[in-house]
């Protein structure tokens, strides 16, 4: 028996797929906060115009977007688009890096509390879930705290120079 809240992930291409409907499910539902978390988000699809547009949707209504990575190099390096739209939505966007980590330890994951988890288990064989089980967002909720102890701010809008 299947569980209908329930979607394994089993390829990279399906990875993106439940990015692309998470992000799309979360701007039709809404929710107040947003969760992104991976080492560089090099392999998410944040610059593609649909992403962007979702985002913006959601966005509009007072929400709160938060990136936890080690670092945000490949963000600037792989997702101009993204980059810009950050720039336009800072004061919804937050992003902070966890450098203590030891390389792996950093979850890959998007959690809307209360509406949908897409979590990477297995970023080699890219392995997952796309969940809106009620244990599985908590579980997860739990995850995120985990890291965001021990993060700081990071990666700004905009950098200010002489």
């Amino acid at each position: 028996m299947t569980d209908p809240s329930r979607t394994l992930i089993t390829t990279r291409s399906a990875f993106h797929d439940a990015l692309r409907s998470a992000v799309g499910e979360v701007a039709d539902r809404g929710c107040l906060e947003l969760w992104l978390v991976d080492t560089d988000f090099a392999d998410w699809p944040l610059g593609e115009r649909a992403v962007i547009e979702n985002l913006t949707r959601w966005a509009q209504s007072h929400r709160r977007l938060t990136l936890i990575a080690q670092n945000f190099d490949e963000v600037v390096r792989r997702h101009p688009r993204f980059v810009e739209w950050r720039r336009q939505w800072s004061h919804v966007v937050h992003c902070r890096t966890n450098t203590e980590l030891e390389a792996g330890q950093m979850p890959t994951l998007l959690l809307a509390p209360g509406v949908v988890l897409v979590r990477l288990s297995d970023a080699v064989h890219w392995r997952g879930v796309r969940s809106s089980d009620p244990a599985d967002l908590i579980l997860a909720r739990e995850t995120i705290d985990a890291v965001l102890q021990r993060s700081a701010e990071a990666f700004p809008a905009t950098t200010l120079g002489l």
